[in-house]
């Protein structure tokens, strides 16, 4: 037996953070903004045009005693009851749908919510987790700084503000092989063992002052020498590195 659909209330609001006093929404197709539903079955396009007193949100579908009547988002918001399945259903098949607005789902909300805490507790128990080295790590690679002028509670301080403002990307950074190897970059940059010239990257020892590599317009310096010293065109130049900041 076909499960009964269940008709509720619906909310929608627009996507954008910063919404208008009200916002009018197009209801019928004109050349400014096609209001157009593709067919993936027929290949054609069906014109969707709303009004209140049809049963159906297709023009071709329509009588010629169509009542337009406008589509209004006050303070960003639109409710639209459950007797009015025109206006909901034009609205799922609306081109801005997922665009200028979206159905507000507050069981997904919440499911998201839950993910977004979840992620900020495990990310402040790895923050809290670390040694001091391991912080110093994290930190250089995520302020690109000369950790030597912190003391240890502005350390701690810096990491758990990320974890906890930024707990998704704290937890995908730790978990990156690359970060130590990051970090080091960072070292030979605070050195002076390496200058950057534009995206020209030089090595700065007595002895060499040749070019390490070019950095590609657009990525980040620290990752892209660090890929290339655990490269196996890289490596000598890494124990290079290494070798002289020790010294």
């Amino acid at each position: 037996m076909k499960k009964r659909e269940k008709f509720v209330d619906k909310i929608y609001k627009l996507t954008r953070n910063e919404a208008p006093l009200s916002y009018l929404l197009p209801t019928r197709h004109t050349n400014r903004f096609p209001l157009l539903e593709f067919n993936e079955e027929t290949g054609s396009n069906r014109e969707l045009r709303y009004a209140r007193n049809q049963k159906s949100i297709y023009v071709d579908e329509q009588d010629g005693n169509a009542v337009i009547e406008p589509i209004i988002f006050e303070d960003g918001f639109l409710s639209v009851r459950k007797t009015n399945q025109v206006l909901q259903k034009f609205l799922a098949a609306h081109p801005l749908n997922g665009k200028r607005f979206e159905e507000v789902n507050y069981e997904r909300n919440a499911s998201k919510e839950v993910e977004v805490l979840t992620a900020e507790v495990d990310a402040l128990i790895e923050a809290r987790k670390m040694t001091i080295d391991q912080m110093e790590e994290i930190h250089r690679v995520l302020y690109s700084s000369n950790t030597d002028t912190l003391s240890s509670a502005e350390l701690k301080r810096d990491i758990l503000l990320f974890a906890k403002t930024e707990p998704i990307d704290f937890l995908n950074i730790i978990s990156d092989p690359l970060i130590k190897l990051q970090s080091q970059v960072q070292k030979f940059f605070n050195a002076g063992l390496l200058m950057q010239n534009g995206s020209k990257v030089n090595f700065n020892t007595k002895s060499n002052k040749k070019r390490l590599l070019s950095v590609p317009n657009g990525e980040d310096v620290n990752l892209t020498v660090a890929s290339y010293l655990q490269s196996d065109d890289g490596i000598e130049a890494l124990k290079l590195l290494e070798k002289t900041l020790k010294n």
